[in-house]
């Protein structure tokens, strides 16, 4: 069974990593770029970004790593290995940072973004004010919480 709890920390550490990666290249880069375009331009390529993503490599690695975090937290409050605070810590921050954060935050702003016209004066009056602002701020959340669900997973593994 320790063989077993040890491989669903590896793959939820990995799993947290490509989120890491994911949010913190939006953090610190594409947003910045498409903030730098003109309002249509940068709707529209966020409008796109929002269609690919919804790929099955992106669900596997966000839900896959949400539904490993469940699974390690009921393990971690069942089990008296001394991974399991951190196997807690780590599932929750995944779950409330991440998880939570996209579905009640990001989602919702990315809902009202696609159904804008990018040319429209409502569309670069919410990119300008709003999106850029608010998406952003949410999103260094997710990438904060999906590193330190990282850092909880790695260190789970170390004592696992």
């Amino acid at each position: 069974m320790a063989g077993v709890f040890s491989f669903l920390i590896f793959s939820a550490a990995i799993g947290a990593g490509l989120n890491a990666g994911l949010f913190f290249i939006f953090s610190v880069c594409i947003m910045a770029a498409l903030g730098r375009l003109p309002a249509e331009q940068g709707i529209a390529a966020m409008q796109s970004i929002n269609v690919v993503i919804l790929n099955p490599w992106f669900m596997l690695a966000f839900f896959g790593t949400a539904l490993l975090s469940l699974v390690l937290v009921a393990g971690g409050f069942m089990t008296g290995s001394p991974a399991r605070l951190y196997v807690i810590a780590g599932g929750f921050l995944f779950l409330a940072g991440t998880i939570l954060v996209t579905m009640v935050f990001n989602v919702p702003m990315n809902n009202v973004l696609v159904a804008l016209q990018p040319q429209s004066e409502e569309a670069a009056r919410l990119w300008s004010s709003t999106y850029l602002v608010d998406w952003v701020r949410w999103n260094h959340v997710r990438t904060l919480s999906s590193v330190g669900a990282l850092g909880c997973f790695v260190m789970a593994f170390r004592v696992a």
